[in-house]
């Protein structure tokens, strides 16, 4: 029978995972008999907290929380090289979308754990950031990182600024309220990307989004054909438009209809690996944290099938 050892992020979901902390114990109580529970105190604990499980031979490490608690999770099993260590997700964040590409529903928590305890285990893609960088909260820190869900640059960055700095708004309409806002207000930022085909683009952005799923901002389909499965990364550009063509586009993405509905500005392509170049090191979001990079270039690329996680058995 798999050890448990889980993981709470009281501070995922702009606090919201505290509240959830009560009820997901008692579920994970009644249907998992080995469980060792531990909390987060500070930003990015469970990044040393997954690395004392599995030096401590659990083998299964759960992570409750969103994108970015998954993340850091999920990069520590990939980095320790241990191929019986498998990552359970439970929905507790702002976005969840890693989650939604598996086919966690994050409004229920019942349904979580019982998919939890089904243990139904595939494997997964995750990305790579090739390029040093450091999280804002330990800037002294450079490293490389591997990502679950998605790199993004420009207006996603911006987006998640402001709602860092807005209040009494949680969940999926904090990302909508806020990306509302910076339609009007980000001033786009140049970079060119290449991609490992040969692909070349340049030019002024709104936004560029790397993924290896589909979803991210709370369920936006931003890259509609991509699954975690597939051995590719999907670099989503959208070149820079006025205001208004910004939030038609916008309200396309909620519902996948970004690309088919204006081609000349949008642009799918996928690839095992990505280069781009800024003006400047860039900020970037990694599963929904920000990051500083050491250089002007950045480059990405696929870790195909690297990862145990459990899954719903439908998907």
């Amino acid at each position: 029978m798999s050890r448990h050892f889980v993981i709470f992020n009281p501070a995922a979901g702009r606090g919201r995972g505290l509240k959830r902390i009560k009820a997901y114990r008692s579920l994970l109580s009644q249907h998992i008999d080995r469980v060792t529970f531990a909390e987060t105190t500070r930003a990015g604990e469970e990044r040393s907290l997954a690395d004392l499980a599995i030096a401590q031979g659990y083998e299964i490490i759960v992570a409750v929380g969103g994108d970015g608690t998954w993340g850091n999770v999920a990069d520590r099993i990939v980095a320790s090289n241990r191929d019986n260590v498998t990552l359970g997700i439970l929905p507790n964040g702002t976005g969840n979308d890693f989650g939604r590409n598996l086919g966690y529903d994050p409004s229920s928590p019942q349904k979580a754990v019982v998919a939890l305890a089904g243990g139904h285990v595939c494997r997964v893609d995750m990305g790579r950031v090739e390029t040093l960088s450091s999280a804002e909260h330990t800037p002294h820190i450079m490293e490389q990182r591997n990502f679950l869900n998605l790199v993004g640059f420009g207006f996603d960055v911006a987006v998640i600024d402001a709602a860092a700095n807005a209040r009494f708004l949680k969940g999926e309409l904090l990302y909508k309220i806020t990306a509302l806002q910076q339609l009007f207000r980000f001033p786009g930022t140049q970079v060119r990307m290449s991609g490992q085909n040969g692909e070349n683009r340049g030019g002024p952005h709104l936004m560029l989004t790397i993924s290896n799923g589909c979803f991210f901002g709370g369920g936006f389909p931003i890259a509609p054909e991509a699954t975690v499965q597939d051995g590719y990364l999907h670099a989503c550009r959208i070149q820079d438009a006025p205001a208004f063509t910004r939030l038609k586009l916008f309200n396309k993405a909620e519902r996948g209809l970004h690309v088919t509905s204006d081609p000349d500005r949008v642009e799918i392509l996928s690839d095992k690996s990505f280069k781009l170049d800024f003006l400047q090191p860039p900020r970037f979001e990694m599963d929904g944290d920000v990051r500083l990079a050491a250089s002007s270039t950045v480059e990405v690329s696929v870790l195909p099938q690297v990862l145990r996680v459990i899954t719903p058995e439908a998907t």
